[in-house]
């Protein structure tokens, strides 16, 4: 490993107090702070190649501060949430029948 020190910007922010997981927090602060929209609104990132902000990557660092704070995935906290464990089209209960036929 090299001796080179890098320095992030999330080396001199101030995590949230709520932050339950500050390892994930700071990172996903890096990637939101490398994927910034740039004056004419499109994602300043080479990854990205222009795309309209914020861009995809933005999205899934966004996500993961909030989940780095605690909050519970879009997904779960929706009404009537489907149960993603299942096949699409089967019950919970018809995909056990169809994996104990297997």
């Amino acid at each position: 490993m090299s001796g080179t020190t890098h320095h992030r910007s999330s080396h001199d922010a101030v995590a949230p107090s709520d932050v339950t997981d500050p390892l994930l927090w700071r990172l996903a602060y890096d990637v939101a702070n490398a994927h910034q929209p740039d004056d004419n609104g499109h994602c300043h990132n080479l990854l990205c190649d222009g795309q309209e902000a914020p861009c995809q990557t933005m999205l899934n660092a966004e996500r993961a501060m909030q989940l780095a704070r605690g909050a519970a995935p879009a997904e779960s906290r929706r009404p009537g949430a489907q149960d993603r464990s299942a096949a699409p089209g089967l019950s919970p209960r018809d995909t056990r029948t169809h994996r104990n036929a297997a």
